[in-house]
C-alpha cells in the first residue's frame, strides 16, 4: 500500500495540500465506519465523526496536523431539488447573529451580515466540535487545517472564524465549490482575519459558488477574494453567465419561482461539475503531474 499523503505547512496554498484536503472532504461523505479506514490509510489521520442534526464534521489528527473536514450537502438533481436547496435548506436571510455565536462574530464589524442557515448549522454543532478541536490542540500544538466541500465549505469558513476568535489559531482554510456565506462586509472581515490563509477552489463549470446571489431580504452576498480557479469549457462558461444574469434579475432581491426556473435551465447538465470527485480530478491537474505522488487518493 502506498504511503499516506502528507500536508506541508511550509507551502501556503500548495495544490498538494489541497489534494489532501479534497480527499478528506470526499471521505467526510461516508459514515464513520466507512470513513475511518480511509482517513487512516490514505491520509494518516485518526478521525472521529461529530454529528448533530443535519450537520456532520470529522476531526482528524496525527503527529503533524489537525484537520477539520465538514461534510457537504448532496447537489440538487431536479427542479424541485434546486428550489429546496435555494429556498428551504439555504434559509438564506442575511442576519446579525445573536447570543454567544453573535459575540464571536461581532468582531467582523457592525455592517457584517451572515447567512442564517449556515449560522444555525454551526451553532448546532459548535460545542462538541470546539471541545474536540481544543482537546487535540491541547494534546499537541500542530497546524490546524479547516476544509469542506459545498455547504461544508461554507461551514468550514465560519467555523475557522469562530475557532480563531476562541484562541485556536487556524493555519489554513481550503474549500471546494463553496457557496457565499455573507455580505461584502463579512467577506472583507474574513479576508483581513485570514490574510493569505483562505483558498477557495472554484471549478468554473460549477454553479454552486454563485449561490446564493441575493438574500431573500434583498441583500447582496459576496465571496472572499481568494479564489483558485479551474478552467471551464466554453459551453459551461455560457451556462454560468446565464445563471449570473438570472440571479441578477430577481425582483427586489427575491428569488421567485420564474427566476429559479431560469437558474435551473442555466445549470442543467452542469451540476456534476459540483461533485467532490470532479474537484479532486481538477486539483490533481494543478499538481502538474496528474497527482502521481498521490495515487493513494485516487
Amino acid at each position: 500500500m502506498p504511503s499516506p499523503m502528507v500536508l506541508d505547512p511550509t507551502s501556503p496554498g500548495a495544490p498538494r495540500n489541497a489534494l489532501f484536503l479534497a480527499e478528506a472532504c470526499s471521505l467526510a461523505y461516508f459514515d464513520e465506519a466507512g470513513a475511518a479506514p480511509g482517513f487512516r490509510d490514505l491520509l494518516g489521520l485518526e478521525a472521529r465523526l461529530i454529528s448533530v442534526g443535519n450537520t456532520q464534521v470529522y476531526v482528524g489528527q496525527n503527529d503533524a496536523a489537525i484537520v477539520v473536514a465538514f461534510r457537504g450537502s448532496e447537489a440538487p438533481t431536479t427542479l424541485d431539488g434546486l428550489k429546496d436547496w435555494l429556498l428551504t435548506n439555504a434559509n438564506n436571510y442575511l442576519i446579525l447573529p445573536e447570543g454567544q455565536i453573535g459575540t464571536d462574530f461581532a468582531a467582523a464589524g457592525v455592517g457584517a451580515r451572515f447567512h442564517r442557515g449556515f449560522m444555525g448549522a454551526l451553532a448546532e454543532i459548535w460545542d462538541p466540535l470546539f471541545a474536540a478541536v481544543k482537546e487535540a490542540v491541547d494534546a499537541a500544538d500542530r497546524p490546524l487545517w479547516v476544509t469542506g466541500h459545498s455547504l461544508g465549505g461554507a461551514l468550514a469558513l465560519m467555523a475557522a472564524w469562530r475557532l480563531q476568535r476562541n484562541f485556536l489559531a487556524v493555519h489554513e482554510v481550503v474549500t471546494f465549490g463553496a457557496p457565499m456565506i455573507g455580505n461584502p462586509a463579512a467577506a472583507k472581515a474574513f479576508e483581513d482575519e485570514f490574510a493569505g490563509k483562505i483558498f477557495r477552489y472554484v471549478n468554473l463549470e460549477d454553479p454552486v459558488p454563485l449561490l446564493p446571489s441575493v438574500s431573500l431580504i434583498a441583500n447582496a452576498y459576496s465571496h472572499c477574494q481568494s479564489e483558485v480557479e479551474m478552467k471551464a469549457v466554453a459551453a459551461a462558461a455560457a451556462a454560468i453567465d446565464a445563471l449570473k444574469q438570472s440571479a441578477g434579475t430577481a425582483a427586489d432581491g427575491l428569488l421567485e419561482a420564474t427566476h429559479i426556473d431560469r437558474v435551473w435551465e442555466a445549470v442543467l447538465g452542469r451540476i456534476s461539475a459540483h461533485f467532490i470527485g470532479h474537484y479532486q480530478e481538477r486539483v490533481k491537474e494543478k499538481c502538474g503531474d496528474g497527482g502521481a505522488k498521490s495515487d493513494a487518493a485516487s
